[in-house]
């Protein structure tokens, strides 16, 4: 059996992600996505959809965008 790298649970079903060059195993996609989904800058939730960047920033929604100053970006329709 192999842990979890986020919560270090030993399980028999883990599974391995690679992105570029580097990789973690994990026992659920919930810890993957804490590991790996970037955070939005304004209200800090796990951004697991396209989501908008502005200024080297992410942000779940052009919402979060707008409250944090960037009100050109739109959410895609």
């Amino acid at each position: 059996m192999a842990k979890c790298d986020t919560c270090g649970n030993d399980y028999d079903k883990t599974f391995t992600v690679v992105r570029d060059g580097w990789s973690g195993t994990y026992d659920s996609f919930e810890c993957a996505a804490t590991a790996l989904a970037p955070t939005c800058a304004h209200c800090s939730c796990r951004i697991l959809g396209h989501g908008v960047e502005a200024n080297e920033q992410f942000f779940c929604c052009a919402h979060c965008a707008e409250q944090a100053g960037h009100s050109a970006l739109v959410d895609r329709v």
